[in-house]
């Protein structure tokens, strides 16, 4: 899996491509801890390029929600179909989170 990520109107996009389990959650969650700890605290989790997630990849997707929370920011996630939203669905993930259609839409509220 890769993480892509970019600063875009105030909050940071990350991207990850590809599997999201027990060997490449890690990534996902250096990736947003980088930002976290520039002084970030609005992440926007564009899962458009996943393939796959595990309850391990779930786990990764919590702990950056909730250091982001604690200090008074947000993980939102968007752009999920297929699987991946199924899984976030059945996991009851998408109570927790909030979820949008785009990254756009992410951004208007």
């Amino acid at each position: 899996m890769e993480c892509q990520s970019e600063k875009k109107d105030g909050a940071v996009v990350i991207r990850p491509v590809g599997r999201m389990d027990a060997t490449t959650g890690s990534l996902f969650e250096t990736a947003c801890k980088k930002w976290i700890e520039s002084g970030e605290n609005k992440l926007v989790a564009d899962l458009g390029g996943l393939e796959y997630i595990s309850s391990a990849g779930l786990r990764s997707v919590l702990v950056i929600g909730k250091k982001l929370k604690a200090g008074g920011g947000e993980l939102a996630l968007c752009n999920m179909d297929g699987m991946v939203e199924e899984v976030f669905n059945m996991s009851g993930f998408s109570t927790i989170f909030n979820i949008y259609d785009t990254v756009e839409a992410a951004f208007e509220e």
